[in-house]
């Protein structure tokens, strides 16, 4: 191996072999997925809100853990779907399950064993094949002691789990023994990105799901997943900075108004949160320009489905 190619190159270091692999976090929506992935990997790569099926696309982030490399997948939230982008998204869910080297189902402590937890545990196996899979019990910090181990062996009953976890994604608690574990659980093999790298998803993608995750926040019930956010266009500039051009679509005219606000206040609250998030992110100035676009039937443009890393025709 040469000396500067690294462990991209190679299975071995000076301190043994190098893992590499696939880990996909699955769950129903607002399990705390997303959370649970940046707490992994360290940045915020995977939007967080406390709204429901807010991550549409798998966007993996790479954590490392000693000699390993965990490339996260997370999915969509698993639910029964009722429109084509609904449909998309669970496919898109189960799809990097299958693709996954090891499944970590998230249940939340609270809400325990529900309907949806159980439809996930009818399919699961069919689903994964013989690919471990772990259980992580989330948010322990809101229930008893006595519920969690009830809860822990009402779910080991129902599924051969390698191993469960109690953990809080938000607070940290648990999470390195995960991680740890789903390290040793790798096949060895060279890391499968620069260490350096967090996300596989290209810096126009993340840059769009900042901006959807602040109007997400902004509007709360007013406009449930019928908007996008693109990048439309990136210009690096001489002096370090990056301008940035991004529209917002949305499903109908009236929603147009709402995302603008009165008088533009909305939208420019939006372009100043997402503006500063994106800078945090990467560590220099950034121009962010919004613009608020109608085009009725989104919902329904295969090339919409492309950009969000979905398969328009799992929708069907």
């Amino acid at each position: 191996m040469d000396e500067d190619q690294g462990p991209v190159g190679g299975a071995a270091t000076e301190a043994g072999p190098t893992r590499a692999g696939f880990v996909a976090l699955i769950g129903e929506p607002n399990a705390g997925k997303s959370t649970l992935l940046n707490r992994m990997v360290g940045a915020k790569v995977s939007i967080v809100t406390h709204k429901v099926q807010t991550t549409r696309a798998r966007i993996r982030g790479v954590a490392m853990a000693g000699q390993a490399q965990i490339v996260f997948v997370d999915t969509p939230g698993l639910f029964r779907p009722r429109r084509r982008l609904d449909r998309a998204m669970v496919a898109a869910a189960w799809g990097g399950a299958a693709d996954a080297d090891v499944v970590v189902l998230l249940i939340e402590a609270h809400r325990g064993r529900t309907p949806g937890v159980d439809a996930i545990l009818e399919t699961l196996r069919d689903r994964v094949g013989d690919r471990p899979v772990a259980l992580a019990i989330n948010k322990i910090d809101r229930v008893k002691a006595e519920t969690l181990l009830a809860l822990s062996q009402e779910m080991n009953a129902a599924f051969p789990f390698e191993r469960t976890f109690m953990i809080s994604a938000e607070r940290g608690y648990g999470t390195e023994d995960l991680k740890g574990w789903l390290a040793s659980m790798l096949p060895e093999g060279p890391w499968l990105y620069p260490e350096d790298q967090l996300a596989d998803l290209p810096m126009r993608m993340i840059a769009a799901e900042m901006t959807r995750e602040k109007l997400t926040l902004r509007l709360h019930q007013e406009l449930p997943y019928e908007l996008t956010v693109e990048t439309e266009a990136w210009e690096e500039r001489k002096d370090g900075s990056a301008k940035v051009d991004q529209i917002v679509y949305v499903a109908r005219e009236g929603h147009r108004g709402i995302v603008l606000g009165k008088g533009g206040e909305t939208i420019k609250a939006v372009g100043q949160a997402a503006r500063a998030e994106m800078e945090a992110f990467m560590g220099r100035r950034v121009h962010l320009f919004l613009t608020v676009k109608v085009k009725e039937n989104w919902l329904e443009d295969p090339e919409r489905y492309g950009e969000m890393g979905l398969d328009f025709r799992d929708g069907a």
